[in-house]
């Protein structure tokens, strides 16, 4: 049987990531007739991509994976700029080496999802700074700018917004349009990319880059937009529900608590996350999703959510490191059963405390003397106090008065989980 190029449309549908498009059908027929090339921008506006970009960076994997070739546009022009699409007010502008090290940071990020090396159709990355760095001001105007009217322009919600508010719209940012136009435009010139997808508050750029094509080769380009990842309230994804960034970078944001934020995926978006942010299967997502549905309690659907994207964005090694280290500290979990990576973790989420090992030897030590030292309690009396009330939990197990912490206490020969009440955690290692 024939493989269908046009079967990653129907997994897009499927997964509701279909907002704008030029003619589905002829984009339909263009996926079957071969491979296509397709590319989706990314400006180095920060040294890190966050989850709002996670949702395009699939979107390209999911056609590679379905036998195109995908090109991550790392936009260091445009990033000179900033697109003024869902901007209230004009960005800062970066200097060159800011720029340099933003796409330092983000390099490393696009080719965790993408395939460069191998395959028939290897990804390609490419900095939109090569082709526009040396075009003159007079050659942009001649080449670009008389193919895209100014009432073309004015038509784009994002302009139009600006327009009307107090800050108003530089001629800066009112360009972007046309150079990312031209972007388009190169890479069908270049390299034969056919189709531009990105979320859809880019349709206006990207309809730009069609026409512009279109007017300067006479050939027919597509374009194809997603909805924007929000939550029900309409804030977007790119950052926690406390309005925190939830950044690709475990520099900027741990896995442990990048993995925490999506454990705290309210139910009514569960589904679509799974469906849009991971790489299960359409089929597999509602089942999931009726387990949870059985017992939310048991939150399966974000468990699953949080393992599967934290996987894809640090790799399984973290993944599993963040899932015993939360079941250790939120679900009770036994923590000699924790491996080495899952406790380095610990050490580095939690407040850590160091202390010689000899104190564990012989009788062992009294907990309230050694909390006190190591400031788990502001004093001897108060750690004893919590003590009598058995406030305190040492690796999992309720804290006795008459209890003595022994070298049997330690775990890996090296570490005691204490918690002080409901949940306060401390990581005591041995050095």
């Amino acid at each position: 049987m024939t493989h269908k190029g046009s079967a990653v449309l129907d997994d897009l549908q499927a997964r509701g990531l279909v907002h704008d498009s030029t003619d589905l059908a002829s984009l339909r027929q263009r996926l079957d007739d071969g491979p296509i090339t397709v590319y989706c921008g990314f400006d180095p506006t920060s040294d890190s991509l966050h989850a709002g970009n996670l949702l395009m960076l699939l979107n390209l994997r999911r056609f590679q994976d379905g036998g195109h070739r995908p090109i991550a546009l790392a936009g260091g022009a445009t990033g000179m700029i900033g697109d003024p699409s869902g901007r209230s007010e004009e960005r800062n502008l970066l200097d060159d080496a800011q720029l340099a090290a933003n796409l330092e940071g983000i390099v490393p990020q696009l080719r965790r999802f993408l395939d460069f090396d191998g395959g028939l159709h290897p990804a390609r990355l490419v900095d939109n700074r090569s082709w526009t760095i040396a075009t003159s001001v007079i050659d942009f105007l001649r080449d670009v700018g008389k193919h895209i009217t100014v009432n073309q322009m004015l038509g784009k919600e994002s302009v139009r917004s600006r327009l009307e508010s107090a800050s108003g719209l530089s001629y800066t940012e009112f360009s972007y349009m046309l150079l990312q136009a031209n972007d388009f435009y190169e890479l069908y010139r270049l390299d034969g990319c056919e189709l531009q997808i990105g979320g859809s508050d880019q349709w206006g750029n990207i309809a730009a880059g069609i026409d512009l094509i279109r007017r300067r080769t006479g050939s027919h380009a597509f374009g194809l937009t997603s909805p924007l990842l929000t939550r029900r309230d309409g804030t977007k994804y790119g950052k926690s529900s406390t309005g925190a960034n939830l950044w690709l970078s475990a520099q900027k944001m741990s896995p442990f608590r990048f993995h925490q934020a999506w454990i705290g995926t309210p139910d009514e978006d569960v589904r679509k996350l799974m469906l849009q942010l991971t790489l299960l299967q359409v089929h597999d997502v509602e089942e999931l999703v009726a387990a949870h549905q059985l017992s939310p309690e048991r939150r399966v659907a974000q468990r699953r959510l949080a393992r599967e994207i934290t996987a894809l964005v640090h790799g399984d090694d973290q993944a599993d490191a963040a899932e015993q280290a939360a079941d250790l500290l939120f679900a009770g979990g036994d923590p000699r059963l924790v491996d080495a990576a899952s406790w380095e973790m610990l050490c580095r989420e939690v407040p850590l405390a160091t202390f010689d090992p000899s104190r564990l030897s012989g009788e062992g030590a009294v907990p309230a003397e050694l909390f006190a030292e190591l400031g788990l309690a502001s004093s001897r009396s108060e750690a004893r106090r919590l003590l009598e009330q058995r406030g305190w939990m040492v690796n999992g197990r309720r804290l006795e008065p008459h209890h003595r912490l022994t070298s049997a206490d330690l775990i890996m020969e090296r570490y005691v989980l204490v918690r002080r009440g409901r949940s306060d955690f401390h990581v005591l290692s041995a050095s």
